[in-house]
């Protein structure tokens, strides 16, 4: 098992009443999870929320203030999740969430929630891939360079691929190009195309992140539940939460804000800045817990 040391503060700009959530249902939230914490589930995404958004995807490891804070709040609240669009191995490489103390209870949804992976075992859950992957992938190349995007670059998930516009000259442009062409493709090989920051991810329909939260709240039997995101793949989650608190759950929604994406602001009842933010808040919350 591995213990972690304390991380050096964080260099986050953000100050305890930065914390605090702005919405009336989310201060409803947080008491109760203050009040409650053994049934509260944390639930967060990895990309732009744990990890920052960098130009080359396999190197955007998780902040480790975040990971540090998630081992603390372990030891206090009911469950803690990772819902991801990423594979599951892919996510314990980056996060280094394995074998480390305060955390053997986490579970980790990748592909947004076809893939699992429980710290409890140490087993993964890994359904094959949906039959149309391979000849998207061998029709895409023409398709981008019909595009005149033949150099843009690709990241093979096994489930789904995803097309980065990020880095090119006219990332925003390139990204609105593709996005008639690759939905075309994506719908003949019976998959989806879902637009992300800069990104396009082609993959098999049926299973979103609305659908792992949903999961997650009733196997965990969860009386207050945190989701925090900060793209548009989260909105399926955000949309689950929004339902539950309706009747007697309580919902905190957490955004990992940033100038690529606002689409989860408006509906947050908490808007962070960035990753750093997340770490220092996740931190923060541990101490208002006493962890």
């Amino acid at each position: 098992m591995v213990s972690m040391p304390a991380p050096p503060s964080s260099a986050s700009a953000a100050t305890p009443l930065d914390f605090e959530p702005v919405t009336d249902v989310g201060r409803e939230a947080m008491a109760a999870i203050l009040a409650d914490p053994a049934r509260t589930l944390l639930a967060v995404d990895f990309d732009g929320t744990l990890a920052p958004i960098i130009a080359d995807p396999d190197q955007a490891r998780a902040d480790p203030d975040a990971v540090h804070a998630l081992a603390r709040l372990g030891g206090v609240l009911g469950n803690i999740a990772v819902v991801t669009g990423r594979p599951v191995a892919t996510a314990l490489r980056l996060g280094g969430f394995g074998g480390v103390a305060g955390l053997e209870s986490m579970i980790i949804l990748g592909q947004y929630g076809v893939e699992r992976w429980d710290a409890a075992t140490g087993e993964t859950v890994e359904p094959p891939p949906p039959s149309g992957i391979v000849g998207f992938e061998a029709a895409l190349p023409a398709t981008l360079d019909a595009a005149g995007l033949g150099g843009v670059r690709m990241e093979h998930k096994g489930r789904a691929v995803v097309i980065h516009t990020r880095g090119l000259a006219d990332a925003a442009g390139a990204f609105e190009r593709l996005r008639d062409p690759l939905s075309g493709l994506a719908a003949e090989h019976g998959l989806v195309a879902e637009p992300g920051k800069l990104v396009w991810e082609v993959r098999g329909n049926g299973t979103d992140k609305g659908d792992a939260m949903r999961g997650l709240v009733e196997e965990t039997g969860a009386r207050q539940v945190i989701f925090a995101g900060d793209d548009l793949g989260d909105l399926p989650a955000y949309d689950v939460v929004d339902e539950l608190r309706t009747g007697s759950l309580c919902g905190l929604l957490v955004c990992s804000a940033s100038t690529e994406q606002d689409a989860l602001a408006n509906r947050s009842d908490l808007v962070l800045d960035g990753t750093g933010d997340v770490a220092a808040w996740l931190s923060w919350l541990a101490a208002q817990l006493g962890a």
